[in-house]
């Protein structure tokens, strides 16, 4: 009899479990046009969680200014616009090699993840492990996530390295 009913509460905890994620990542998706925005841009101007910089009186003209063309950019795009106006000389070269942002722009803060591909070779140990460093740094000042993952791609689809944002 233990067993019968330990095994129905597991399935019980599941299912909510289940139905807590899907509720609160179906509320992102809801917007639409409703004037509240879900991209790290909107949590600045409403100043949020996305507010790093308190001290920069610039970050809200720079999310005004980047929001009129946002609908128009890519993310990857987007991703290198921020970094040529905000990046260090060496986070610009690096950014330089990026060619498809992916994921960015759909952030929950339960489990973002988001992929930077490059046209670096030799994965890991090749020869963009120390720029997608680089990279994945300056994806962490673009986009901000209570929760986030960036993961950056080489030319063939292999990991060269991680980081939180």
């Amino acid at each position: 009899m233990g067993m019968k009913t330990k095994v129905a509460l597991g399935a019980v905890v599941g299912i909510v479990v289940i139905g807590v994620v899907s509720a609160n990542s179906g509320d992102n998706g809801d917007n639409g046009g409703k004037g509240g925005g879900t991209s790290a841009a909107a949590d600045k101007n409403a100043g949020g969680s996305g507010d790093k910089a308190a001290g920069k009186g610039d970050d809200a003209a720079k999310s005004d200014a980047g929001d009129k063309g946002a609908s128009k950019a890519s993310q990857a795009e987007q991703f290198k616009a921020f970094v040529a106006k905000n990046g260090t000389p060496k986070e610009k070269d690096a950014v330089a090699h990026v060619l498809k942002v992916q994921g960015a722009d759909q952030q929950n803060d339960i489990l973002d993840s988001a992929d930077v591909y490059t046209d670096f070779t030799g994965g890991l140990m090749g020869e963009g492990s120390g720029p997608s460093k680089l990279i994945a740094s300056a994806f962490a000042d673009w986009k901000d996530s209570k929760n986030g993952l960036v993961t950056v791609y080489d030319a063939d689809g292999e990991i060269i390295t991680n980081g939180n944002f």
